[in-house]
């Protein structure tokens, strides 16, 4: 799979053949703190002061190579792709293959970052269930009203909680039925394609 570069992102990674190859290194390795501590202006000033360059333009280097860095590590890109990817920016042999080694290197480290900064979601423990029948009330002798009470238990680390939901059967059954076609969906080759390049 390869991977897309905007123009703009192109722009910024083209900052990158004009400078030595070891500020190149340099600047992945800012990429990563960048990624692990935020970003440090003083980091960018004190580079452009060497490279007689702006501190905007070393910015937008360091962040465009972060790009590159995070999304090739998050789609889990093959060597081959990500040379090929880079192939469009026009660098020479020595800065692909610098560029390779920093992506090789780190994409392990980066997969670990961005899984840390992924939001952590309740999910699914236990569920209990009752069904009530209203079968008569004082105003109405002859009546059928089901209702479907659920408890629906969570877990979120260590943290459980419960949520009560009631409903109508006929609510529940097309409840059922959405959540069929979604579990469906999942199995498609469209589907399975796509949740193997996030993995």
């Amino acid at each position: 799979m390869l991977l897309v570069l905007s123009e703009e992102h192109k722009e910024h990674l083209g900052f990158l053949s004009e400078v030595d190859p070891a500020v190149v290194g340099e600047f992945g390795r800012i990429a990563v703190e960048f990624l692990k501590k935020g970003s440090n202006p003083k980091i960018y000033e004190g580079a452009a002061r060497k490279l007689n360059v702006s501190s905007e333009s070393i910015q937008h280097g360091v962040e465009g190579l972060m790009y590159l860095l995070t999304e090739s590590s998050k789609l889990m890109i093959s060597e081959v792709d990500f040379q090929d990817s880079v192939l469009v920016l026009g660098f020479s042999e020595e800065l692909n293959k610098l560029l390779l080694q920093l992506y090789l290197e780190n994409r392990k480290e980066i997969r670990q970052i961005l899984s840390t900064l992924a939001p952590s979601l309740p999910h699914y423990h236990n569920l209990e269930w009752r069904l009530d029948v209203q079968l008569a009330s004082r105003a109405l002798r002859h009546q059928v009203k089901p209702t479907v009470t659920l408890k629906l238990h969570l877990e979120d680390g260590a943290k459980c909680s419960a949520r009560v939901l009631q409903t109508d059967p006929a609510t529940l059954q097309h409840l059922i039925h959405e959540l069929e076609r979604a579990l469906a969906e999942l199995k498609s080759s469209h589907c399975r394609r796509i949740l193997r390049n996030i993995k």
